[in-house]
């Protein structure tokens, strides 16, 4: 009997066994089924959207070209977020009760007692072949949940509330309320402010933006261009004035416009606007309508400051704007040289030994870069009026050409001319122009500080350790001096030098000219030796290193307010005259100087 009694248990537990298993596993591969209130439903498939509130008009969007346009109560332009808003939150709606056809029976006055008789809301939405009516009808008692129906569906739905705050409660919730279209570039711009009327062209190439008229092919302000139509892209209507196609728009200043903007791609029109007076109750606001539509709008009146201005305001005051990286850099002057580029930032000068510095030909392309024009002089020049600004080809040898391939004379980014000064101003020209524009003498000047290939060379003068030096020798008003290096920290006076030193703060100063450099840029080269106050009586270092090489620092005349002094060296057989570094300098004054009793 117990044998019999424990297979019994035995099999019951088996079958227990596989009923678990066989459960779990379909219960995993049956997620739970999400029931949607309109299962079918797509936002990429909808294309109409009518949603009618109580007590008022109908507002209908269709969509088209990509976005969604009011037909009803009027037609402009509509926002898609907020359409597409709803239109997301209904397409994921899940009802939380449906009441039955059964439970609806039993009550007298079904219409009335869930609101349907006067809904809050009527929706129709219409995606390819399907059409959805939805009628919004009162809110549960709590007030967290709505009734809800579906034409043609039996049974009434409950859902929770938060959906209905995308419905619009009139036209103007969902009007776009934007001046122009956001996503949209545009390639040319006609403005017409009174009687002036300029026209603007963008490369398809480099994306820069040019004027055509009443200029042709002058460069245009591509930044202060682009930063304009970027605040009208994020400008908004202030408010909506009148949607009357038979307004007078005289009234508005609007016929004929104070200002008249045109936007377009190739031959074609995409986008106007039109700008008339200010605002009678708001100064601060402008009259203005979009090319196409009746409405009419208040816009705050400095969205369109950019646009008044006159032919000179839209144009690039800039000397050029850089195409492509520059190579190449060729200087014709007082002295010619030119600078060429070898990999991403490496630099060399034709003819030249010396290393150049690549920080201070990247400082001359920016400063190239960024002078602007203080005046646009001329821009009709004959032969006779270029010869009047020294801008001539017998006149203008003084150039600056960039270029984008070394050797390559057709890869000119820029070519300068520069020519004739007066008392405050100096004259340049491109070469691919006919413009003639004035310079500051400032500005002129530092461009011109420029066109001496020494500024170029590499401002480390000196790279040793202390550890490879053998000896210094300081030489002043005819007295001589040398420091012997024993060990680490440890000097002392060569024989026949006499004097108390420091060891350890003149390991620190040979350790700093071991790092010398000209940081505040080249004074000159093989400058006449009286320039820069130099003379025999001044201090003169002299380092020797373990190698045998000796190098040697002058020092000239003392600038008291920089806490230095002018000072020379001399690298690849030249005499380069610099800045001595403040700090290093302080040392030298008080570790390597001779006494006064020594001088």
């Amino acid at each position: 009997m117990k044998t019999k009694s424990t297979a019994i248990w035995f099999v019951l537990a088996i079958l227990l066994f596989a009923f678990i298993c066989f459960w779990q596993k379909h219960q995993q591969n049956n997620a739970p089924v999400v029931l949607r209130l309109l299962p079918g439903l797509r936002i990429a498939d909808v294309t109409d959207v009518e949603v009618t509130p109580a007590a008022a008009f109908a507002i209908n969007a269709d969509r088209t070209n990509g976005g969604w346009q009011l037909e009803k109560p009027f037609i402009y332009p509509a926002q898609t977020t907020a359409i597409e808003t709803l239109l997301t939150a209904l397409e994921k709606l899940t009802p939380a009760l449906r009441i039955t056809p059964a439970e609806i029976s039993a009550r007298k006055n079904t219409d009335l007692d869930f609101g349907f008789n006067n809904p809050q809301f009527r929706i129709n939405l219409t995606a390819g072949g399907q059409n959805w009516q939805l009628q919004v009808g009162n809110k549960t008692a709590p007030g967290d949940q709505v009734f809800v129906r579906i034409v043609g569906t039996d049974g009434v739905f409950v859902t929770d509330v938060n959906w209905l705050q995308y419905l619009p409660l009139n036209a103007t919730a969902w009007r776009d309320t934007s001046l122009m279209d956001t996503a949209a570039n545009y390639d040319w711009i006609v403005i017409t402010n009174g009687t002036k009327v300029i026209e603007l062209h963008r490369d398809a190439t480099n994306g820069l933006w040019r004027m055509t008229w009443p200029l042709t092919t002058a460069r245009a302000d591509s930044d202060g261009i682009n930063a304009a139509l970027q605040q009208l892209r994020s400008a908004q209507a202030a408010r909506f004035v009148t949607d009357d196609p038979k307004t007078d728009l005289t009234t508005f200043g609007l016929q004929p416009a104070d200002l008249d903007l045109r936007f377009g791609n190739s031959t074609n029109l995409t986008a106007g606007l039109h700008v008339g007076k200010a605002t009678t109750d708001n100064p601060a606001q402008v009259f203005a309508r979009r090319d196409g539509w009746n409405s009419i709008v208040a816009v705050a009146k400095d969205v369109f400051t950019p646009w008044r201005g006159g032919v000179n305001d839209f144009r690039d005051a800039h000397l050029f704007q850089l195409t492509a990286p520059v190579a190449e850099i060729e200087v014709r002057g007082k002295n010619n040289f030119t600078l060429q580029r070898h990999g991403t930032n490496d630099w060399t000068i034709i003819g030249e030994k010396f290393p150049v510095d690549a920080d201070s030909v990247r400082d001359f392309i920016r400063e190239l870069t960024s002078v602007r024009v203080a005046e646009f002089r001329k821009d009709k020049n004959t032969t006779t009026d270029l010869q009047g600004f020294g801008l001539d080809a017998a006149s203008g040898t003084n150039q600056i050409t960039l270029r984008a391939t070394v050797g390559d004379t057709n890869s000119v980014i820029a070519q300068l001319i520069f020519g004739a000064q007066t008392t405050n101003q100096a004259y340049v020209k491109r070469a691919d122009e006919n413009y003639v524009y004035a310079l500051t003498l400032g500005d002129f000047n530092n461009l011109k500080e420029r066109e001496n290939s020494w500024m170029y060379r590499d401002r480390r003068i000196w790279n040793f350790s202390e550890t490879n030096v053998t000896q210094i020798t300081l030489r002043q008003n005819g007295k001589t001096q040398t420091l012997l290096r024993t060990g680490a920290n440890a000097w002392s006076p060569a024989p026949g030098s006499q004097g108390i030193i420091a060891p350890a703060a003149i390991e620190e100063s040979v350790h700093r000219l071991g790092e010398i450099d000209a940081l505040g840029g080249w004074a000159g080269r093989n400058l006449p030796a009286t320039v820069g106050g130099f003379n025999t009586n001044n201090l003169s270092l002299t380092i020797e290193l373990k190698t045998g090489e000796k190098l040697s620092v002058d020092f000239g005349m003392e600038l008291t307010q920089a806490n230095t002094a002018v000072a020379a060296v001399t690298l690849d057989g030249d005499r380069w005259v610099f800045v001595f570094p403040p700090a290093t300098y302080q040392y030298v004054l008080t570790y390597l100087t001779l006494p006064p009793d020594k001088r």
